[in-house]
């Protein structure tokens, strides 16, 4: 073997040592997205989920996966779509998730109708996916109270038009957001530093609420809250984000957040 392909096999191995690790603690978060034609495909997509993807994640230790449907529709996100927010312990876990489910014989029985759906009628139009990994000031999902019928939650996605200005709006969050909307009762369930999607750099991140009243009083709060003003008018974290999506959901019967 050459000097030159042993420095660099050296190099990467030291690359890999160094290379900033995640805390034990921070959760990965796969954000699922269903699309359908119609109400019937997504009704068929929800009915899959209760009685055979989340059952079966359970059973391998996932807990609290959350299943939401869209309430306002918009062009970018049709009132048909299906949420599916799944929790990882860490990498390992969500690596083997699919080895998991292919040997589980109680899973593959209760997917059989759904799976044999055939190609001129698919179970659903496409599958879109990003894996998050949870900041360090939220490290673990928080659920939500479920007592309210009228629960909404709100999901954000906070574009940022490099890594370094999404960085720092991740820093931001840990600094003292988090902390602001806590305290607000905006009702925080997730954070999620976005690793890999078709539309990186970004942050996600989920905020509940007992009514869509509630929660436009808690972002009011959250506006005049006098650490926010503090923190908005730091000279490095402005121009962090670059675009923002918000999308209101509501919880299907089978979630479990």
């Amino acid at each position: 073997m050459s000097k030159h392909i042993l420095r660099c096999l050296t190099l990467s191995a030291i690359a890999l040592v160094t290379l900033p690790s995640m805390a034990a603690e921070q959760q990965l978060y796969e954000l699922r997205v269903y699309r359908n034609w119609n109400a019937d495909k997504q009704a068929a997509v929800v009915s899959y989920l209760d009685g055979a993807l989340v059952p079966a994640l359970n059973r391998m230790g996932v807990k609290t996966v959350g299943v939401f449907v869209p309430t306002s529709g918009k062009p970018e996100v049709p009132l048909t779509d299906v949420y599916v927010l799944i929790p990882f312990s860490d990498l390992g876990q969500f690596a083997n998730s699919g080895g998991l489910l292919a040997a589980d014989d109680t899973y593959s029985a209760a997917a059989s109708e759904f799976m044999a759906a055939e190609k001129k009628d698919p179970a659903y139009t496409r599958l879109e996916s990003r894996l998050m990994r949870a900041f360090s000031g939220m490290p673990v999902l928080e659920v939500p109270n479920g007592d309210s019928e009228d629960r909404l939650l709100e999901l954000r996605i906070y574009e940022s038009h490099n890594t370094q200005k999404a960085r720092l709006k991740v820093e931001m969050f840990n600094d003292g957001e988090i902390e602001v909307m806590k305290d607000v009762k905006l009702g925080p369930v997730f954070f999620g530093e976005t690793l890999i999607s078709n539309d990186v750099p970004n942050l996600t991140y989920m905020l509940s609420a007992p009514s869509e009243e509630a929660h436009g009083e808690h972002w009011g709060g959250f506006g005049k809250h006098p650490r926010w003003q503090v923190l908005k008018k730091m000279e490095k974290y402005k121009g962090t984000v670059s675009k923002i999506r918000s999308i209101k959901l509501k919880p299907a019967a089978c979630s479990q957040i």
